[in-house]
C-alpha cells in the first residue's frame, strides 16, 4: 500500500543519515523510528551526535515532503514529522527466539 512504500522511502533515507552519523537504527515500531547513540560504546558527545541527528532528518523530511508531493500526490503534502529525544542508561542485549533481535531496556528507552 502507499502507507508501506512512504515508510520505507522515509526510513530508507533515515538509513542513511543514520550511519553517516554512526547513530544505531534500533528499530522502526509502526510509523515510529527508533535510534540510538552511545550503545554498545559509550560516547561522551552522545547528545550532540543525537540532535544533529534529529536536525538531519528533520532537513531531510522537508525535501522528501516536496518530492513525495510529486511523485506520490498532493496529500503527501501534509506528511510531518516530530522528534523526542531521551538520555540516561539502558541496558541492551538480544532477545535469541524465532526472532531474535537487539533490544534496549530501562525507563530511558522506555519513552518513545
Amino acid at each position: 500500500t502507499q502507507v508501506f512504500s512512504l515508510l520505507e522511502i522515509v526510513f530508507s533515507s533515515f538509513d542513511q543519515l543514520a550511519k553517516a552519523r554512526r547513530v544505531f537504527k534500533v528499530e522502526t515500531v509502526g510509523d515510529c523510528y527508533v535510534a540510538a547513540t552511545g550503545v554498545p560504546t559509550p560516547k561522551d558527545d552522545h547528545a550532540v551526535v543525537m540532535v544533529r541527528f534529529a536536525r538531519d532528518i528533520l532537513t531531510r523530511m522537508h525535501v522528501l515532503v516536496k518530492e513525495l508531493e510529486i511523485t506520490h500526490g498532493p496529500d503527501t503534502g501534509d506528511l510531518s514529522l516530530r522528534c523526542g529525544m531521551h538520555s540516561g542508561p539502558v541496558t541492551a542485549g538480544v532477545l535469541r527466539g524465532e526472532r531474535a533481535r537487539f533490544q534496549l531496556f530501562g525507563d530511558t528507552g522506555c519513552c518513545v
